[in-house]
């Protein structure tokens, strides 16, 4: 499991992260919500190991998360990271260059499912087709947790939903989690167990989406309009 104790993280000065402590079981999909600037990328680069808490700790499966710990992870960032003169084949190919658990056949699979041509060149890629590409590398990772910062940023609204839908078919919960952080949140709510909620750094709630709905019949999108007034 993932456990953050205590956690704070700060820029300059600036709190981004404010004493978080939360335990991630394995076997979820679990989506972090907020404003922007509230943390919620901050989170997860913690998680990654991409960045080190200012205090307290993280541990993934026991491990101090450092940079290391991408044993253990996939992560999907929200900026860019290809090289971009390869093609969709010659990035995954990169890929499992760097990660013995990359899965080529499932990565194929994953490709073909987004509509992905093996032969094109990153740099002709839409945005939206590079988002898509960002999900491939990092669903054909056989590892226990599977982080993702705006997977859905760039898609055309038509298609999130498929995409959305492919993306939970492609992880293994007997054996793997994925969190994400997301704006889109009408368009995950379905697939989510649980969400962590983050304001200014601090977090307010962690709880089961199925718990919000039979205690207070309530969508998270609805608590979050009467949560971040």
């Amino acid at each position: 499991m993932i456990e953050l104790a205590n956690v704070s993280k700060t820029y300059m000065k600036r709190p981004a992260i404010k004493n978080i402590s939360l335990t991630l079981p394995l076997g979820k999909i679990i989506g972090i919500v907020g404003e922007n600037g509230s943390g919620k990328s901050t989170l997860l680069k913690l998680i990654a190991g991409l960045s080190q808490p200012t205090s307290g700790t993280v541990t993934v499966n026991g491990e101090m998360a450092n940079r290391r710990i991408s044993k253990l992870v996939s992560y999907l960032s929200g900026h860019d990271s290809f090289y971009s003169i390869f093609t969709v084949r010659e990035a995954l190919a990169f890929e499992a260059s760097q990660f013995t658990d990359f899965n080529m056949a499932k990565a194929e699979e994953i490709m073909k499912y987004m509509q992905l041509d093996p032969d094109k060149r990153i740099k002709e890629l839409s945005k939206g087709n590079r988002s898509r590409l960002k999900i491939v590398l990092t669903l054909a990772r056989e590892v226990p947790y599977l982080l993702m910062d705006e997977p859905l940023s760039g898609l055309d609204p038509l298609v999130r939903q498929s995409i959305v839908k492919g993306m939970i078919s492609y992880v293994d919960l007997e054996r793997q989690t994925l969190v994400m952080t997301s704006h889109e949140i009408t368009e995950i709510e379905s697939i989510l167990d649980s969400f962590i909620a983050i304001k200014d750094g601090s977090l307010i709630r962690m709880t089961d989406v199925e718990e919000l709905h039979e205690s207070e019949g309530l969508g998270i999108s609805d608590w979050m309009k009467k949560a971040y007034i």
